[in-house]
């Protein structure tokens, strides 16, 4: 029998999450380790379901596999997969959204942390040889900070409730805004424009996906930050222009920003943004924790198994036409 599933990806040390409970519904699998349109065409045919990482799920792909009725992205972002061909051609796109909710928020959390207590230039200048705590000066209490959230989904919402958490004034402005969100939004956040929020915030934290947002942040909305702000960004690369925020780091625009994504990944070693003291990343790890990864494995295949079995999934993505 012809798998009726293929991982078209996987980056991950093993798939003995996804093996068990697949094999448990007796149901047809294989991995492969596909790059390309080409590799896809070549490798799955005769799938029903593809499980996907970054494989490009194009027109040309869906054409040519036209037996697949579902693809499922290990993960929350769907920018390799063209929605608007995959709901022309009736194919089901979903996601896992809420697998690693807490441990983004918390990675966003780190990051303003490292820099509103000067934890980024202690550390060094320690190694260095320093212990002189003005060269973190000046640092203020929390309660006086005001952090803004770009994007109010579940990781926005989770990261404002732990910014209000440590007294922080918590604005935010979401760029699919509308009536039914503001009636959802927590007491504690206030919805703010997307100036008022640039020209206000003291930290900007960024939460919203890439579909909404190309290109949110260039070099005019840098220099409507304050000059002693911290921009993060959690989310994904491609939302910040990255020559942009080179240059306003440079030129002390602002006083730091800090990335777990770029819109080139891996980053160059000789990526002239990393010699920047101001400027912190870390690998595309927001997401990780033990739990949240043996998940998101957990739910990519549950999904793969509601969709074969006839019944609901719980993540779709997009609406079929």
């Amino acid at each position: 029998m012809e798998p009726k599933v293929y991982i078209t990806d996987c980056d991950h040390e093993h798939i003995e999450y996804e093996t068990k409970i697949l094999e448990k519904n007796e149901i047809e699998f294989e991995l492969k380790q596909c790059k390309t349109e080409e590799d896809l065409i070549k490798n799955c045919q005769g799938a029903s379901v593809l499980i996907n990482q970054y494989a490009p799920i194009t027109r040309e792909v869906l054409q040519a596999l036209s037996d697949v009725k579902l693809v499922v992205r290990y993960g929350v972002g769907v920018n390799n997969v063209d929605l608007d061909v995959a709901s022309e051609l009736g194919v089901q796109v979903c996601n896992v959204p809420d697998y690693g909710t807490q441990e983004v928020a918390d990675h966003a959390l780190a990051f303003m942390l490292a820099f509103t207590r000067g934890i980024y230039k202690m550390v060094k200048g320690v190694k260095e040889g320093e212990w002189n705590y003005q060269h973190a000066v000046p640092l203020f209490r929390h309660s006086k900070q005001t952090v803004g959230v770009i994007g109010l989904g579940r990781i926005g919402a989770a990261f404002a409730q732990k910014a209000s958490a440590l007294g922080c004034r918590v604005i935010a402005y979401d760029p699919k805004y509308d009536q039914e969100k503001q009636n959802r939004m927590p007491e504690f956040v206030e919805y703010k424009s997307f100036e008022d929020l640039l020209t206000e915030s003291d930290v900007i934290s960024i939460h919203c996906p890439l579909d909404r947002a190309q290109n949110l942040i260039g070099a005019d909305e840098l220099k409507k930050m304050k000059n002693n702000a911290y921009l993060i960004n959690v989310s994904r690369g491609g939302i910040i222009n990255e020559e942009a925020l080179e240059q306003a780091l440079v030129n002390k625009d602002i006083a730091g920003a800090a990335v777990d994504v770029l819109e080139k990944e891996p980053v160059a070693k000789d990526h002239p943004i990393l010699k920047l003291d101001n400027f912190l990343c870390t690998p595309h790890m927001g997401w990780y924790s033990e739990q949240a990864a043996v998940e998101l494995k957990e739910k990519v295949a549950l999904e793969a198994v509601r969709f074969l079995q006839g019944e609901p999934v719980h993540y779709p993505v997009n609406d079929l036409k």
